[in-house]
């Protein structure tokens, strides 16, 4: 370990808690995380992954910071209106802690990139806005291997699980994405803004406690919060031995099916409680 006294600091409240300590600290500041979408869910994501010592963090978006935007997208402010959301993410990011390394890949998320930008992190913290985005960033996941954690919200409720190499998977949760136009998006139904800022905040924590290593994983298991209750409950998910991407025999073993769709983009980045 080797933490400059302004490090030690920084994190003493990390490495009081003997989950954490000065071992986990470090852990922390090895690892890399990549961010698919800088808008409602990627925002309190990056935030705290930065404040918390990730030291490189990824950053996948090529939207730009609009003023629909700022009601939840906490990481921009009205002067980075127009701006590209990943610059003015890795900004706030930095504003925070300057010490964590943060990628912009100011790019579309296609079959032709995803492995490769998947590829390059320890793991994956999914926050886009639609079905062909979140579909692409599971099976590259799985096939490269990297624990994918995804959440999603739609006007008061979130969703949130993790999905392990080996499975159970996003396939055995939602086998396929549902028809086009069966399922608003939040441009379409809405979103309560603080709604983004719990399970982003909820999906940053698992990020942290497996690149920890602590605590009771969310892999196979689906989190579901309707805010209007104030009720959490979770669900069991298994794998299921007949999933296209993780089953018995796979049939899913490149992203070429996903090349016969068009570029998909992270957009507003809040995703679909389907």
């Amino acid at each position: 370990m080797n933490f400059s006294e302004d490090e030690i600091r920084r994190y003493a409240r990390h490495i009081l808690l003997p989950e954490v300590g000065g071992t986990g600290q470090d852990a922390l500041k090895k690892a890399s995380v990549l961010i698919i979408g800088a808008g409602g869910l990627g925002s309190p994501v990056a935030l705290y992954l930065a404040a918390a010592g990730v030291g490189r963090i990824g950053l996948v978006d090529d939207d730009v910071v609009e003023l629909s935007n700022l009601q939840r997208q906490i990481a921009h402010v009205t002067d980075r209106i127009g701006q590209p959301k990943v610059e003015s993410a890795a900004r706030a990011m930095h504003a925070i802690n300057p010490g964590t390394r943060v990628d912009c890949h100011n790019v579309r998320l296609t079959a032709d990139n995803a492995r490769a930008l998947v590829r390059d992190y320890d793991l994956v913290c999914d926050g886009c806005d639609n079905f062909a985005t979140r579909y692409l960033v599971a099976d590259a996941c799985a096939l490269e291997g990297r624990t994918l954690i995804s959440a999603a919200v739609l006007r008061f409720e979130g969703q949130l699980s993790t999905f392990r190499p080996g499975g159970p998977c996003y396939r055995c949760l939602y086998p396929e994405a549902p028809p086009a136009g069966t399922v608003p998006s939040c441009a379409e139904a809405g979103v309560f803004g603080a709604v983004t800022g719990v399970m982003g905040t909820l999906q940053a924590t698992e990020a942290l406690k497996e690149i920890l290593c602590i605590g009771e994983s969310l892999a196979g298991r689906l989190l579901v919060w309707d805010a209007l209750a104030m009720r959490f409950h979770t669900i069991t998910l298994p794998a299921d031995p007949d999933c296209a991407l993780c089953g018995a025999h796979p049939t899913i073993h490149d992203l070429s099916a996903h090349r016969d769709a068009a570029p998909v983009a992270c957009g507003v980045s809040e995703g679909v409680a389907s």
